[in-house]
């Protein structure tokens, strides 16, 4: 055992290229080429601003994606708290100088990129979570330290997410964090009772929301009572999206966009235009594409002998599949806008490299799948 281990560690160039997740890898570079196409058409068919900063994050953080696939799955389950305390850091950050636009303060600008750590505490909060878990013993996992700990590593990076204010971001970093509690074999009682408990005190926490959350709940309760205003843009998202039919309009026809109807069409929304140009079949073969992915991430970890792998790998898809379903139930409606960008598809560089790393590490897992990590 011991042999085989040392083995798959000492890997050369060409072996880690063998054992790399092929299916995996062509998903993602097939979701990415219908980003750059989708992020042109958003652009009125030209090659402007948000495609050709889209493509350059695309192109440098695949390569980045491949990098970081090389390293031995030791090196993430090493590095995990000192990257998560890192990203905590950068959230301190940012609340003392970060960015502000919007009324928000989330941002920090490197010149060659606008970091928004929240971003990367959604892999950060992953990572350090399978770490801890990783050598619990089993007897103790539902022990009251071994409960309060993983909590607080979760409620830090959250209380100054909402400080930012960034509610959105906190709802996920919080479902990443609390999926690897479960993986990690805390008991669903604890969870039963932490949803009765947040349920009674949601009349409590919505009076300490912001002003405009307040306003994105009464307008998803009723997106008519200010068509013109807050409600605006989920009305006109509904109907693009059904103006699409079966088969779409076709590339570059979406008239919703085209006409500016869709103020945010290449963020949070970017689902909208690229269901009323491809449709209900070009929709269905997307959400296909991502199944694929999430499925293929859950065998890597299932195949990995390293219990960190297999909880990063399990947590990671868990997470993929979280923002998809929080974007399109927004886009159409059945949850408050919440600012939830699509994976790789929307425009903006902060979540496509936190999303990057993320395969990264995933496919790091594959290649060193039977490495063991004591």
């Amino acid at each position: 055992m011991y042999q085989q281990s040392r083995l798959n560690s000492d890997l050369n160039f060409f072996q880690k290229i063998k054992n790399l997740d092929f299916i995996l890898l062509f998903c993602i570079i097939i979701l990415s080429v219908l980003s750059f196409f989708i992020m042109y058409s958003t652009d009125g068919g030209e090659f402007h601003y948000h495609t050709k900063s889209h493509l350059t994050k695309l192109v440098a953080f695949f390569i980045l994606m491949l990098v970081i696939s090389f390293f031995n799955i030791k090196f993430w389950h090493l590095c995990s708290y000192f990257l998560y305390g890192i990203i905590i850091l950068l959230l301190i950050w940012v609340s003392i100088y970060g960015i502000k636009a919007s009324g928000s303060q989330r941002w920090i600008n490197l010149y060659f990129l606008v970091l928004q750590p929240s971003e990367l505490m959604k892999i950060g909060i992953i990572l350090c979570l399978a770490k801890y878990y990783h050598r619990l013993n089993p007897e103790k996992v539902n022990s009251f330290v071994s409960i309060f700990v993983p909590l607080t590593l979760i409620i830090i990076p959250i209380i100054f997410v909402l400080s930012q204010p960034d509610l959105g971001t906190s709802i996920l970093i919080a479902s990443s964090g609390l999926i690897i509690l479960w993986l990690g074999g805390v008991k669903i009682k604890y969870f039963f009772v932490s949803l009765i408990t947040f349920l009674i005190s949601l009349p409590f926490i919505i009076t300490y929301l912001e002003p405009y959350q307040k306003l994105r709940i009464l307008t998803f309760l009723d997106p008519d009572r200010d068509p013109l205003g807050a409600g605006y843009q989920i009305i006109q998202s509904k109907i693009a999206i059904g103006s699409g039919g079966l088969s779409g309009k076709g590339f570059l026809q979406g008239t919703q966009s085209y006409l500016d109807f869709l103020p945010e069409k290449h963020t949070d929304f970017i689902f909208t235009l690229f269901s009323e140009e491809f449709g209900f079949i070009g929709s269905v073969g997307l959400l296909l594409l991502y199944t694929i992915i999430i499925i293929r991430i859950i065998q890597i970890g299932a195949i990995s002998r390293s219990s960190f792998a297999r909880m990063f790998c399990f947590g990671f898809a868990f997470a993929i599949f979280i923002y998809i379903t929080v974007n399109l139930s927004m886009v159409l409606g059945l949850l408050p806008i919440v600012g939830s960008p699509l994976p790789i598809m929307s425009y903006g560089g902060s979540s496509m490299l936190a999303t990057m790393i993320g395969f990264g590490i995933v496919l790091s897992a594959k290649i060193h799948s039977q490495q063991t990590i004591a």
